[in-house]
């Protein structure tokens, strides 16, 4: 094992410390310099260097132990709680052959002909947005725009009626910490279990509706699917509706919101962008890399494997840091410094192998649209605290509780 790779001086890192939450990436810094593939105290790895994040995503002597290692950190009986029992049915936490199948009937949806064909959707669904706060010359950008945006465009997606949707309009602030490897309290996972079993509760009125009735929507692929001889079991089919729901909405949302305050953080960025919009593609990985959505994933050995010298054993943990891999000085010139004309940044903020994200078109499409959009129509807009970002208490997804603009 090499000095590199791991040295027996514990760095600092607190995720859920406020300073960790408000800014992470001092500390990353940290970590890949002190030691790129760390074995922390309590047993578990991590990675932050962009080489090795990629290289362990990409691995299959790397996989997913979801029940194991939840078994292991919360108890043998904690799949009785419904919000947990559920997700170990997330193909997200699934290895093959259950994650190929269950990916496999929802990529029927995520083609690239759909994702194309949604974007004057999503035009439309931003022109009205940005037209019920025009004339009040501000808004909470998170509330007001960054929210409804990506909820309205994956409900579309599953088929979820607009008469329905009024219930999906409000986020938690502490939305996400269900899936931070850190446990949650007792009143998260009450909440959690909560909003669990309304989604739940839902989605199964829905889905049976659609199996007697389909329509050309994501839900009546998965019901069907279930009825036409694919091995999709009820609560399959309900968890992962939860979780195409969940990932269809809060990763846009944070890229909204982290890259907007990251644009209107840099003056000179924000009139490079506004002078020539045709960088907005390269714009939107810029914001993707800078403060990415999503910050870290997790694998498990399923046999020993050498990364960077240090040798991980089969069944331990490595959390690949993607929020450090996106700032890795070895990849990114000036890793620190915003910058709208980078150019070639594919970020790994999307994850990478069998479980990159399937949604990852769409986001991209929704965070184009909606830039293109805010600097046409409110080119003047600023920051109204130009002092305070406001971050929600999670540390796996990052994205801010609210950002008030004016324009």
């Amino acid at each position: 094992m090499s000095d590199q790779a791991v040295k027996t001086e514990a760095p600092i890192f607190n995720p859920a410390s406020p300073e960790f939450v408000r800014d992470p990436y001092p500390a990353y810094h940290q970590l890949r310099n002190l030691a790129p593939i760390f074995k922390t105290p309590v047993g578990f790895w991590l990675a932050t260097r962009f080489d090795d994040v990629n290289a362990i995503l990409r691995d299959k002597r790397f996989g997913k132990d979801f029940e194991d290692r939840t078994k292991a950190q919360l108890g043998e009986d904690i799949f009785e709680i419904p919000v947990y029992n559920s997700m170990r049915n997330w193909m997200l936490v699934r290895n093959p052959p259950d994650h190929t199948r269950l990916r496999g009937l929802v990529a029927r949806i995520f083609t690239p002909k759909r994702i194309t064909a949604l974007k004057p959707r999503i035009e439309q669904l931003v022109d009205e947005l940005l037209d019920d706060v025009e004339a009040k010359g501000e808004m909470n950008v998170i509330r007001d725009f960054a929210y409804p945006l990506p909820v309205n465009v994956i409900c579309d997606m599953l088929g979820v009626p607009t008469e329905d949707r009024g219930q999906f309009y409000t986020s938690s602030e502490k939305s996400g910490r269900l899936i931070d490897p850190t446990p949650l309290t007792d009143e998260e996972l009450e909440q959690a279990n909560s909003g669990h079993l309304q989604l739940a509760g839902y989605f199964q009125g829905l889905i049976n509706k659609r199996r007697a009735e389909p329509k050309d929507d994501l839900l009546s692929v998965l019901a069907q699917a279930n009825e036409d001889g694919e091995i999709l079991s009820d609560d399959e089919l309900i968890a992962n509706t939860i979780l195409l729901f969940g990932a269809g909405h809060e990763t846009t949302v944070n890229l909204i919101g982290n890259g907007l305050l990251a644009l209107l953080s840099n003056p000179a960025q924000f009139e490079a962008l506004k002078a020539d919009p045709s960088l907005i593609n390269g714009a939107v990985e810029e914001m993707l890399r800078y403060d990415s959505s999503v910050q870290l994933t997790s694998r498990t050995a399923l046999e020993d494997a050498e990364i960077n010298g240090a040798v991980i054993a089969k069944g331990e943990t490595v959390i690949t840091l993607l929020g450090a891999a996106n700032r890795d000085p070895e990849q990114f010139d000036r890793p620190d410094e915003f910058d709208v004309t980078r150019k070639a940044v594919r970020p790994t903020s999307f994850g990478g192998g069998i479980h990159h994200c399937l949604g990852a078109p769409l986001a991209r499409m929704e965070g184009q649209v909606a830039f293109t959009k805010l600097l046409e129509r409110f080119p003047n807009m600023r920051l109204k605290n130009q002092d305070h970002a406001n971050f929600k208490p999670t540390y796996t997804l990052r994205g801010l509780i609210d950002l008030p603009i004016e324009f």
